[in-house]
């Protein structure tokens, strides 16, 4: 592993840990903070494949997930105010969600890369937030799994409440997943713009040393 691929690990292991803690705090109704933060992950994978190519995106994912959930099993000996400061379920939720997606982004990133520069990381951006969203939030809250860490307290994520206020009647957590997926769209845009900047820098770099 190169020393230029450090940067990438660090970021994505700090993003991990970052949004394993702050999905568990609502942001308003219908988000965590975790929605603001998480996202970021799939920035620095695209940036990784474009400049680096997609083993050394891989890789970063790799170490990344690796760092990340040996931080989130820390988390969940650490006490809260109101319990582990990282449930298990989160934890597990955080792993799974994070590797299936980041490694579908690589693989669609890298059959888009020849396109032009804004779809490989919009297109493997949005598809595999959709991944990681639905793995995530059913994993860490959906009542059916409580059966992976039955001592964490997931009744407040399965009120029953109509979807985004405005909806059918659903769990909460299908209206924190809604609105997170919504959020990642809305920053997959925006990403394009430092995407495009950094991007541009680091292959100057690379090019010109």
């Amino acid at each position: 592993m190169s020393r230029a691929h450090l940067p990438g690990i660090i970021a994505m292991a700090a993003i991990v840990v970052a949004s394993n803690i702050l999905v568990q705090f609502l942001f308003g109704q219908w988000l965590t903070w975790g929605a603001f933060t998480y996202p970021l992950a799939f920035l620095v994978t695209d940036l990784m494949n474009r400049v680096y190519g997609a083993g050394p995106a891989r890789r970063v994912v790799f170490i990344g997930f690796l760092v990340g959930v040996v931080c989130s099993l820390i988390g969940t000996q650490i006490m809260g105010e109101f319990g582990p400061l990282v449930t298990l379920r989160v934890a597990i939720a955080s792993g799974t969600a994070f590797l299936c997606a980041q490694m579908l982004d690589v693989a669609i990133f890298s059959a888009l890369r020849r396109r032009v520069w804004w779809q490989a990381p919009l297109a493997s951006t949005l598809i595999g937030s959709v991944v990681d969203t639905t793995l995530f939030f059913s994993i860490a809250f959906s009542a059916s799994l409580s059966w992976l860490n039955p001592s964490a307290d997931i009744a407040w994520a399965n009120a029953a409440l109509p979807v985004l206020g405005l909806g059918p009647v659903a769990p909460l957590w299908v209206s924190l997943a809604l609105a997170d997926w919504l959020v990642k769209l809305a920053l997959a845009l925006l990403a394009l713009i430092p995407f495009r900047v950094i991007a541009t820098r680091l292959e100057v770099r690379l090019r010109h040393p």
